[in-house]
């Protein structure tokens, strides 16, 4: 019998909280998903002014981050032609802005967010987490 840890919905509003602060303090709408550890979707925001197409690449980075258990910019680095990896972008997010959510040594999801530049992208996701680390317990 597997005992799992995941994230529920407080946590994720937690999560959504924070990497909404983030957002607005550098001034870029995002669109944030948060999925539990088998990638699947618990809660999306998409803050007024959040681009359209930026909703299902929020989910995309979510889903990467928490059922693979790896920031999506990692896979990005390793994602080139001629590497072993090549290839696994057709499946998963290699761009960055998605970031696992770990508990101990337990992945208990995936946070994801899409609407600025890559970096901004992977700030807020760690806003979010950083947040939601000091506001839980």
């Amino acid at each position: 019998m597997l005992d799992i840890k995941r994230l529920g919905i407080d946590d994720a509003a937690k999560l959504i909280e924070g990497a909404r602060r983030h957002a607005n303090d550098i001034g870029v709408p995002m669109c944030i998903a948060v999925v539990d550890e088998s990638g699947n979707l618990i809660a999306f925001e998409r803050m007024d002014g959040g681009k359209a197409s930026s909703i299902s690449v929020a989910q995309n980075k979510a889903y990467t981050a928490g059922a693979a258990r790896k920031a999506t910019h990692e896979y990005n680095a390793a994602c080139v032609p001629g590497n072993l990896v090549f290839g696994i972008h057709t499946e998963l997010s290699v761009v960055g802005g998605g970031l696992p959510v770990w508990a101990g040594d337990a992945c208990v999801g995936g946070i994801g967010l899409s609407s600025g530049t890559p970096d901004q992208d992977m700030a807020c996701a760690q806003a979010g987490i950083d947040y939601w680390a000091a506001h839980s317990q």
